[in-house]
């Protein structure tokens, strides 16, 4: 008899569909074998706990008793979390691509009782509307192409079959070099809005992957066009209503192209990816607004973002566009409620975030500050931030927006690696401890054996790992061993790695597809490229592969490197503009900036040239510290070279060359700050 079968999962999305009259089931073997003995198509319905539309289409269609009765007697209902089964989305969202329509979700596919993708969509309305057919009509007519045009439908299935496994051997053979990189940045910029930064348009992202490639070509090249596309879109970001002005952290991204509007929603990986694109402009701006948003952003994280489990604390995924129903009704205002609230101190407040009797979204007010891309004095702050205080507590009294509980290892490992970078520039040990309890949750909750598992739920670490796990894990473990010098973080890279190696590696195209060798219940093996909201794993592992390259010396790491690169690389490479995270790895590959301090650097002298270091290397840097002067491989550049007549002394490397020990923290701040 059917049934919804979703109360037997952890993901907070599936739980969210369990009183649906849908005969739901998880995707798996079981839900396959039901739909081969009935020879039934499969809907499959892709999305996630935080997606407003996602929401909009369960309330008017899955749990409409009409809609439903046509879902559960034509096909078998699979529904998925995309954050769970990345690599289920990713191969349907290509399909759906190749079908010549947009992406994104809800994702609307429908399968063969194999898998195979036949037909699809995104959201559908119940009802005829917005230009599409109404979601009952499509079930009627998907189900009887089915049945009547199997033959048709069969010669469509080769085709989308053959365009997925094409996509995991793109062209490659592309040369790059440094000069290719700036070529990429300086055609970058002519998408820069020079109004509010970002993209033109609307919606806008905040895309920190692109404008973290610009900061890099600044720095590598000092023009001030490329700084200036950073810096004008990260004021208009930390001012604007895309950042939540009273508790922390950046929504998702705006409606709008003024950054005014969010979609309110507020995902761990956005937040830790402007929170080090942020430390690393600071490092040159010294920019108080970007100091008190990158505090204000980690406080939030670790105050309202944390699960625990064994005494550890990783970081939960995100936090729901909706409460009560209503899209963003936990974080707007109206003038009358701040009135009331603020008293006397209202009139100040108002005129600073905007807000007015008739509102600024919907009759509702969204608080910024993009009026004034500056902060006020230190009076104006400080008042301000008592009436925030007062509004803060009044909103926590609402109905808060859900939090989606999941523990994702490949996210943890962007929020590890932000942490661990913002520990290091702004002096706070209790980030860095953030950053290593985080570290430990996943080593010990989320692992079979050696290998990372991909989530974990209410006590239960499921589904295989990815490569974005082993890749963001990987240099999460690069970032702590820098900040800690604990060799124990490189080792474990080391490990990540090489697993990675065993059960992602393309041995006869090279490249890492996102599945593992052994992951059996798909019908390709994506690989992921490009950058998307999060970066993909083969640009990371491009990056992690050339420090381990640089850190041990191994030629075997630069070997791999190289066969990723000319694999990935499309034969006019500045066209790479999509794949920003893997061209950052080549830069560190050709270019890393090695500082080693030799010596005691927890305190006195040594401290102080470590401090110089991470204030004033670039972002291809990589800082190492040793005790003496054998404690680096042979192949090190360094490699003999210590301490200077019993000081600690730094040493910068490029290449295969280094230079006379800095034992003067002002002396090496100087010449890393002229690199």
């Amino acid at each position: 008899m059917g049934r919804n079968r979703l109360a037997e999962e952890t993901s907070p999305y599936l739980r969210q569909h369990l009183d649906n009259p849908v005969h739901w089931w998880a995707w798996g073997d079981d839900a396959f074998s039901e739909a081969k003995s009935q020879d039934k198509p499969i809907l499959l319905s892709v999305g996630y706990a935080a997606c407003h539309w996602c929401h909009v289409m369960a309330h008017e269609s899955f749990e409409d008793e009409r809609i439903a009765a046509l879902m559960n007697e034509h096909f078998i209902n699979i529904k998925v979390d995309r954050e769970e089964r990345p690599d289920v989305d990713s191969i349907y969202q290509a399909a759906l691509s190749m079908m010549g329509e947009h992406g994104g979700w809800p994702l609307t596919m429908f399968l063969t009782p194999d898998g195979d993708p036949y037909w699809g969509g995104t959201y559908f309305p119940p009802t005829p509307r917005y230009g599409r057919p109404g979601f009952g009509e499509v079930l009627t007519s998907v189900a009887n192409a089915y049945v009547d045009q199997k033959d048709r439908l069969e010669t469509n299935i080769k085709q989308l079959k053959e365009g997925l496994q094409q996509m995991a051997r793109p062209a490659g053979g592309g040369d790059l070099s440094l000069a290719v990189l700036d070529t990429v940045a300086t055609a970058l910029l002519r998408a820069v809005d020079p109004i509010t930064g970002g993209t033109m348009g609307a919606p806008k992202f905040p895309q920190p992957a692109l404008f973290q490639f610009l900061w890099r070509a600044h720095r590598r090249t000092g023009s001030p066009l490329f700084r200036d596309a950073v810096t004008l879109t990260l004021d208009h970001i930390c001012q604007g209503g895309i950042y939540d002005h009273l508790g922390g952290g950046f929504a998702r991204y705006s409606t709008d192209e003024v950054w005014l509007a969010p979609h309110f929603e507020k995902m761990l990986y956005d937040n830790a990816l402007l929170v080090e694109l942020l430390t690393d402009v600071w490092l040159e701006t010294g920019a108080e607004l970007y100091r008190v948003r990158i505090r204000e952003t980690v406080e939030w994280a670790l105050r309202e973002l944390r699960s625990e489990a064994g005494g550890e604390q990783a970081f939960a995924s995100a936090y729901d566009a909706d409460s009560e129903g209503e899209e963003g009704k936990f974080y707007v205002w109206s003038e009358a409620v701040i009135d009331d609230a603020l008293g006397p101190a209202a009139d100040r407040f108002k005129e600073t975030y905007d807000v007015t009797a008739d509102g600024n979204w919907e009759g509702k007010c969204i608080l910024n500050r993009s009026a004034d891309l500056d902060l006020g004095d230190e009076s104006l702050e400080a008042a301000l931030e008592k009436s925030r205080k007062k509004l803060l507590q009044i909103r926590e009294k609402r109905v808060w927006p859900m939090r989606d509980d999941k523990v994702l290892a490949d996210w943890n490992g962007l929020m590890i690696s932000a942490l661990t970078r913002a520990a290091q520039v702004f002096g706070e040990p209790h980030w860095l401890a953030a950053a290593e309890s985080a570290f430990r949750f996943v080593t010990a909750e989320m692992v079979d054996g050696e290998r990372l598992l991909h989530s974990w739920c209410e006590g239960q670490a499921r589904h295989p790992a990815v490569i974005e796990d082993y890749a963001n894990m990987a240099a999460a473990a690069l970032a702590l061993f820098e900040a800690t010098a604990d060799a124990d973080y490189l080792d474990r890279a080391r490990r990540w790695t090489a697993l990675a190696d065993t059960h992602h590696w393309d041995t006869e195209n090279h490249g890492y597809f996102m599945s593992a060798d052994d992951t059996a219940d798909l019908i390709a093996r994506p690989k992921p490229i490009h950058d998307n909201a999060t970066p993909p794993g083969n640009g990371t592992m491009a990056g992690v592969l050339a420090r381990l390259y640089h850190l041990s010396g191994e030629d075997a790491y630069r070997d791999r490197a190289e066969q990723l690169l000319r694999a990935l690389t499309p034969p006019e490479p500045e066209k790479a503009m999509h794949q920003l995270t893997m061209l950052a790895g080549f830069e560190i590959l050709e270019a890393a900036v090695q500082i080693v301090i030799a010596g005691e650097a927890e305190s006195g002298a040594g401290a102080d040239l470590l401090a110089a270091a991470v204030r004033a290397a670039p972002p291809s840097r990589i800082i190492s510290r040793v005790s003496g002067a054998d404690d680096l491989p042979q192949a090190h550049p360094a490699a003999g070279k210590g301490p200077v007549e019993g000081r600690p002394a730094a040493y910068v490397c490029v290449g295969t060359t280094c230079t006379l020990p800095f034992t003067d923290a002002k002396e090496l701040e100087d010449h890393l700050r002229e690199l």
